[in-house]
């Protein structure tokens, strides 16, 4: 199998076993942020600024949910005003979309396609895109920013959460560093054996010159950053800072 394919079924998985990444948003949630209250994740614990949405918040805007499945962003955006696409790899994460929305009653096109290639979409087609963690189950990311360059407007937003490669270095209790990096299991048959056994998928360690000067490289401006931790374990515990949040925009 291809480690896109591993990782879909991976996640499918996940959803069955009660997944937090996996679980629908119910119908107070929804209605709530149809009067305005409302807190979406790009990382695991800290709610994104409504000023990073952008004057005039999401009313007629075309947002596009990248890797963002699972019936928690996308139906408080569709809630919002937003013309919804999500894009996703995993079925039971779409299913969830669809789900949610014939439940809540609005529209949202959905998509089954892999990240790692071109987006099945026109250029200049979104006003925002939405990318909460979850390049950390692919190869390359550096690609991906171009397109969301391509496929964004001018003076479109990316919002993106990433990995800043601490995670990859330490053990599973986090006690120890005990691998360097950049942890790459397509190159160490080791790592592979060890994600399997721990059930993770097929994960990837990139720099922040990959994400963050891969977003530069492709054109965006940076406008917005902050730092969160993973919510549970020793280094959240230490208020150790594992992700990133970023606002970028095409100008």
């Amino acid at each position: 199998m291809d480690y896109q394919d591993i990782n879909a079924a991976t996640i499918d998985r996940w959803i069955e076993e009660g997944w937090e990444w996996g679980k629908p948003i119910d119908h107070e949630t929804y209605v709530k942020a149809k009067e305005g209250i409302f807190d979406v994740l790009l990382t695991p614990t800290k709610p994104v600024p409504h000023a990073w949405f952008g004057e005039g918040g999401l009313a007629g805007k075309k947002v596009l949910g990248l890797a963002s499945g699972g019936g928690q962003q996308m139906p408080v955006f569709a809630a919002l005003g937003a013309e919804c696409t999500v894009l996703d790899y995993s079925e039971r994460q779409l299913l969830s979309e669809k789900l949610v929305s014939e439940r809540e009653g609005y529209p949202i096109r959905i998509v089954r396609a892999d990240m790692t290639k071109p987006l099945p979409f026109e250029g200049e087609s979104f006003d925002l895109i939405f990318h909460p963690v979850s390049n950390c189950y692919v190869r390359e990311v550096v690609p991906i920013w171009h397109e969301c360059f391509r496929v964004l407007k001018k003076g479109g937003i990316l919002l993106s959460g990433i990995d800043n490669n601490i995670n990859y270095l330490v053990n599973e209790d986090e006690t120890a560093i005990v691998n360097g990096l950049p942890f790459d299991p397509l190159e160490d048959p080791a790592l592979m054996q060890k994600l399997k056994e721990d059930d993770d998928g097929v994960q990837f360690s990139h720099s922040l010159e990959e994400q963050i000067g891969g977003q530069l490289a492709a054109g965006f401006i940076l406008t917005g950053l902050y730092e969160d931790t993973n919510g549970e374990g020793r280094l959240h515990e230490m208020h150790i800072p594992t992700m990133l949040a970023l606002r970028s925009v095409k100008p």
